[in-house]
């Protein structure tokens, strides 16, 4: 990360703690020597001399709306060839009515039967770069269901029980991915509902190496 530069955009719905992330995440990033731009505001992506500098942009933006302008200089940018990171409704559960957002990200949150709840984490890929060395794993915390656009490289998934909803009993739900978006590279991992969940090593660890693969 030395020398990249990187804007983190936050805020949406509290309950997410936006704010708690991107300076966690801000505070790793200076750490590797990164330059690091803090926004609370989606119009950010209009202001084209900042977008032009990024490599990377990390967003925690939970639900929220954004102008089709906003929309479209996000998604310009990533295409010419910034990355695109981000985890859990920061990214996943942006906005909802903007199906080319979607698009972009590879996916859409629909929901966490049971709420918090214990699983486990399966490692699907353990040669990738951001999984390697990488054991399955539990935790507790939302389970999200999504919908996701199948050229996804997925690197960990989950598995529903049925205990909640019966019918999806035996369900595989990609956890974590990678995909392209023209030139950009996007990492996204639904993890991250709350600040505790990133004291658990692997999310961590599959975090920053996503954001590590996504700015390259």
């Amino acid at each position: 990360m030395e020398g990249k530069h990187v804007l983190i955009v936050y805020g949406g719905w509290k309950g997410h703690q936006p704010e708690v992330f991107a300076k966690k995440m801000a505070a790793w990033l200076e750490a590797q020597n990164a330059h690091v731009t803090l926004s609370e505001s989606t119009a950010s992506y209009t202001d084209m001399e900042l977008m032009q500098a990024q490599d990377l942009i990390i967003q925690h933006i939970t639900m929220s709306q954004m102008s089709a302008r906003e929309s479209k200089g996000l998604r310009d940018a990533i295409a010419r060839g910034v990355g695109l990171a981000g985890c859990h409704g920061g990214l996943g559960d942006s906005f909802r009515n903007d199906t080319e957002y979607q698009y972009m990200v590879g996916g859409q949150f629909v929901k966490h039967p049971g709420g918090q709840i214990d699983y486990e984490v399966s490692i699907s890929d353990t040669n990738d770069p951001i999984t390697q060395g990488i054991d399955d794993f539990s935790l507790k915390t939302e389970q999200y269901y999504m919908h996701y656009d199948p050229q996804i490289e997925i690197l960990a998934t989950t598995t529903f029980s049925g205990a909640h909803d019966a019918w999806i009993e035996g369900v595989s739900m990609p956890v974590v991915w990678k995909k392209s978006y023209g030139k950009g590279r996007v990492f996204y991992s639904a993890l991250g509902h709350s600040a505790d969940v990133f004291e658990i090593p692997e999310a961590w660890i599959m975090m920053t190496r996503g954001v590590e693969w996504a700015v390259k």
